[in-house]
């Protein structure tokens, strides 16, 4: 009974270990501080631009956030507050109107 066991659990740890993956796509930026505190008054001049990926970026890295998230009109929001987090309100057309931390 031992023998048949034994191959089994080895099989199913081998299947178990290919199930689990780093996804390295997901892990944030560099912030532009060390402490990656969001400044959002340093990229007010963002306002009225089109949100780009690219204006993104650069808004996250000139705020020194960790991290950024772009809220649309009608975009579910967690109320969870994290001042290392730049926020980016966009209207209909994509056009930053408001900037934040949070």
């Amino acid at each position: 009974m031992y023998r048949i066991q034994l191959p089994c659990t080895l099989a199913l740890l081998v299947v178990l270990a290919g199930c689990s993956s780093v996804d390295s796509a997901k892990t944030p930026g560099q912030p532009a501080s060390p402490s990656g505190t969001c400044n959002a008054e340093a990229v007010q001049g963002m306002l009225g631009k089109t949100a780009t990926a690219e204006q993104v970026k650069q808004a996250r890295q000139q705020a020194g956030a960790h991290s950024v998230r772009v809220l649309a009109p009608g975009d579910a929001v967690t109320l969870d507050y994290n001042s290392r987090r730049l926020n980016i309100d966009i209207d209909e057309a994509e056009v930053i109107e408001r900037i934040s931390c949070g």
